[in-house]
């Protein structure tokens, strides 16, 4: 596993930035390694997949874990709010880093993710691939 490691600053997309990172550095298939910081600006989608919630807040990133696949995130993050509430679902873009978030990918070297459509779930979900050498 090949570790990358990055710093997001106030008001980029944690989604989209991740993504846009895995593009740019031609990784197939990495999972979160560690993700900490804050947003002031949350979206996610619930649990049953057809509710999006957001908010314009502070929010402490408690927790995120995930995979991205050819430049395609599929996270979920648990959010606290300044009460300690958490939140949490798949995220969504629009969940802006408020002052920095730093980022910590281990790249998969040895596999491939795509992405292909499965008519039982509904969604593009995860192909797993090993890499021949």
């Amino acid at each position: 596993m090949k570790a990358h490691a990055f710093r997001l600053i106030k008001g980029q997309d944690l989604k989209q930035s991740i993504q846009n990172y895995c593009t740019e550095h031609q990784i197939s298939a990495a999972v979160v390694l560690s993700l900490v910081g804050c947003v002031d600006q949350a979206e996610l989608r619930m649990a049953g997949g057809k509710v999006i919630k957001n908010w314009k807040q502070d929010f402490e990133i408690v927790s995120c874990t995930g995979t991205i696949s050819s430049g395609k995130a599929h996270l979920h993050v648990i959010f606290s709010d300044v009460d300690a509430v958490c939140y949490g679902g798949h995220l969504q873009e629009g969940c802006i880093v408020n002052t920095t978030c730093e980022v910590v990918l281990g790249e998969l070297e040895n596999y491939q993710f795509t992405r292909e459509f499965d008519e039982t779930t509904g969604y593009n979900e995860i192909k797993i691939t090993e890499k021949q050498d």
